[in-house]
């Protein structure tokens, strides 16, 4: 198995900075999970967002696109590329330009969690 020890580090700092306010649910090697402030229709915490390490890549979950999608309006295709479902990118590999725009994405998705 790849190490992705090096990916998850990256993407793991771009979520933390980002959601500085929110409660982190989990936080252990290669897990990530992060959650909002509000609570859902059953009382628990809404996810904003997590990162894991899987067997071929390193998936990063940004749940604010899943809720209004809109934020992704002008996302770039190299980083569309990436995007698996409506709120999940996965990364093999340290890519600077697109964990960048991934950040902003992020730090954008994080005003409104």
């Amino acid at each position: 198995m790849p190490d992705f020890t090096p990916v998850f580090s990256e993407l793991r700092a771009i979520m933390l900075v980002a959601a500085k306010d929110n409660p982190v649910a989990k936080d252990a090697p290669g897990d990530l999970v992060v959650h909002t402030t509000r609570l859902d229709k059953n009382g628990k915490p809404e996810w904003f967002g997590a990162v894991m390490i899987k067997k071929n890549y390193v998936s990063y979950h940004l749940f604010p696109l899943y809720t209004d999608p809109s934020l992704g309006a002008g996302m770039s295709d190299a980083l569309a590329k990436r995007q698996q479902g409506k709120s999940c990118f996965n990364f093999k590999t340290v890519e600077p330009d697109l964990f960048a725009e991934l950040a902003a994405l992020t730090k954008k998705g994080s005003a409104g969690a």
